[in-house]
């Protein structure tokens, strides 16, 4: 994908249910990759888990930062890497999480050749990210703190985790303060993201956006980060987010929120549809 690399250079890889997962050297920073099928999925910073590369997961650890202090009751959705449960693991210590991952061979590359920190309460469960919603266990329903759902088949996030019903399961593990987080791709135009907004906001009233100016507008394919809660955020939030960045940042709330929806209508299981797929040039550098 743009890269440049030795021909003759092995990376550790796994064959995953569509196609090659494959761990590389970050490039331009400190750490390592994790590119499926010339996708960068995941950047890890073994020396440093605070280390957030990509730009919509450094302002979903901004939000993380803004929870309240101490440990806290997490759920991923996607391993990925397990950038973000790595990440709070090492902001707050003692924290349970619970991730689901549908590809087994992938956890098995990550925990191999980047290893997880001795000791950290991070629990991957293996299977479809949805079905894994309702096998979580008894205790932690209605007590999650944050739920994150990243979740990518390729490069396309899958149609069943697009829908109201599957936001309501979600929504169903959070306590009555909890964070929803969740990675939104789009282009130009952003028609997904506008029924991803309209679809979180029928089930989580409280949405914030937080983009890249350029994206959040629909000049530019890139990824939107979706904040919902139950109850409002606190007001002290915008702020903080603004300032943490990644710049240039935007955050959208209230009204401008409703003006982003516009007409558009929650999507419902049986009129869903993956997300767009980004162009193979996105990714070059």
């Amino acid at each position: 994908m743009g890269r440049q690399r030795a021909k003759d250079t092995a990376y550790p890889q796994a064959k995953l249910s569509d196609g090659i997962a494959e761990i590389r050297p970050a490039q331009f920073e400190s750490g390592f990759e994790v590119i499926v099928d010339g996708t960068p999925q995941s950047h890890v910073d073994l020396a440093d888990p605070t280390h957030l590369v990509f730009e919509y997961v450094a302002r979903m650890g901004a939000v993380i930062d803004q929870l309240a202090d101490g440990p806290i009751t997490a759920v991923h959705l996607g391993a990925g890497g397990l950038t973000l449960p790595r990440f709070i693991a090492a902001t707050r210590p003692g924290s349970r999480q619970q991730v689901v991952e549908i590809e087994q061979p992938l956890v098995d590359l990550v925990r191999e050749h980047l290893p997880l920190p001795g000791g950290a309460p991070i629990r991957v469960r293996i299977g479809d990210a949805r079905a894994g919603l309702k096998r979580m266990p008894p205790a932690i329903r209605g007590n999650v703190d944050l739920l994150v759902s990243d979740v990518y088949s390729g490069a396309q996030t899958p149609a069943h985790l697009t829908t109201t019903e599957f936001y309501r399961e979600a929504a169903d593990l959070l306590s009555p303060t909890g964070i929803l987080l969740v990675n939104v791709a789009d282009g130009a135009g952003l028609a997904f993201a506008r029924r991803q907004a309209a679809t979180v906001q029928a089930v989580l009233p409280h949405l914030a956006i937080l983009a890249e100016v350029q994206v959040l507008k629909g000049r530019r394919f890139g990824n939107l980060v979706f904040a919902a809660s139950a109850r409002p955020m606190p007001t002290e939030w915008l702020p903080r987010l603004m300032a943490a960045g990644p710049h240039p940042a935007k955050i959208a709330e209230g009204a401008e929120v409703d003006r982003f929806i516009g007409g558009a209508l929650p999507v419902v299981d049986g009129a869903a549809a993956a997300s767009p797929k980004p162009s193979l040039s996105l990714f070059d550098r």
